[in-house]
């Protein structure tokens, strides 16, 4: 059975699975439904596979929770819990996901997510929603008042969508997550 802990912000879950390992090789069982209360059924898995020195968020979906597992090389990940009313509202937590070390990330609606890629990485993730570009949204990854620290140095690769992000205060409150309301 896999050891499941809240991180610092609210509803957040990182997951140490259980590891099976024989002369064969290794099995783990990466995700099950039953360890996320709050999570609704994963409708979409994705791979991201990104070169050291990249920075992708930070991100965030009204409607769409996240589970992260990496596969390959070592990541840093910044996660800010937007949702107003949240008992975490305004945290920023960094830790670190590394291929040789079995843990997932289970992150809720609200909470803006991105990783900085300290090597060569392979990123699956699951999504509790189908693609929905109205849902794509998106916080300054160099916002001050989140105070992301990437870890990544002076040039990180950074996509165009990601730069153009607003500041956190400049976010319409149309578009500011409210804590317990799954839309």
């Amino acid at each position: 059975m896999a050891k499941i802990t809240e991180a610092e912000i609210k509803d957040v879950l990182l997951v140490e699975p259980t590891i099976f390992q024989d002369d064969r090789g290794r099995f783990v069982e990466t995700y099950r439904r039953s360890w996320f209360p709050l999570g609704r059924e994963m409708v979409q898995g994705n791979r991201s596979e990104k070169e050291k020195g990249a920075i992708v968020g930070l991100h965030y979906h009204l409607h769409q929770a996240d589970y992260w597992y990496l596969l390959r090389g070592r990541a840093l990940v910044v996660l800010h819990d937007l949702r107003t009313g949240s008992p975490t509202e305004g945290v920023t937590i960094h830790f670190e996901l590394d291929g040789e070390k079995e843990k997932g990330v289970f992150i809720p609606p609200g909470v803006a997510h991105g990783f900085g890629t300290l090597e060569d990485i392979t990123l699956t993730y699951l999504v509790d929603n189908y693609y929905n570009p109205d849902d794509e949204l998106g916080v300054a990854y160099d916002d001050g008042d989140v105070g992301a620290d990437w870890q990544i140095g002076d040039n990180p690769v950074v996509s165009e969508r990601d730069k153009s992000n607003p500041k956190r205060k400049d976010i319409t409150s149309g578009l500011l997550p409210k804590y317990g309301l799954r839309r």
